[in-house]
């Protein structure tokens, strides 16, 4: 169902995609959009290492709310800093894509946990979580995509 790469000597492991994942805060999020247009939207996500999914949070209406409710079949994609190697002055980069399929979470306690792991990646800042999950959670969508299929590339920009 899903493409071999084309350049399978670039390809990184499972472990090196799911470190990308973890460790960059923010990727493109597609799917299908009005009229059949793709529709991709930069977002920050959190992978659960329990689960093995991604999750990804925002407003209650909108355009990927209404394009999921279309079509739950979406791709995440997500790169990293990339590094220089002595003497060269092309970036090495890691970039992930994610195809799967993606739905609401609507169990509260869940959505309270994944909130909570997902506003702790970007901040230590225990007041903030609790003032967000107070007057936040109940304006927010949080959304869980399950991984059908993942690759990893590291490339030489030069």
């Amino acid at each position: 169902m899903f493409r071999p790469m084309v350049r399978f000597k670039q390809q990184i492991s499972e472990e090196e995609c799911i470190r990308v994942l973890k460790e960059q805060k923010r990727g493109v999020l597609s799917m299908i959009g009005d009229d059949g247009y793709p529709y991709g939207v930069p977002i920050n996500h959190w992978y659960c290492e329990e689960d093995g999914k991604l999750y990804f949070h925002g407003g209650l209406k909108g355009h990927r709310i209404d394009a999921i409710e279309r079509c739950d079949k979406v791709s995440f994609c997500v790169y990293d800093e990339g590094y220089r190697k002595e003497g060269e002055w092309a970036l090495n980069v890691n970039s992930v894509i994610v195809f799967g399929r993606i739905a609401k979470v609507t169990d509260q306690e869940k959505m309270i946990r994944i909130c909570s792991d997902l506003t702790r990646k970007f901040t230590d800042d225990e007041a903030y979580l609790e003032r967000e999950l107070k007057y936040s959670l109940q304006r927010t969508s949080l959304l869980e995509l399950t991984i059908e299929h993942m690759t990893g590339k590291l490339v030489n920009e030069a």
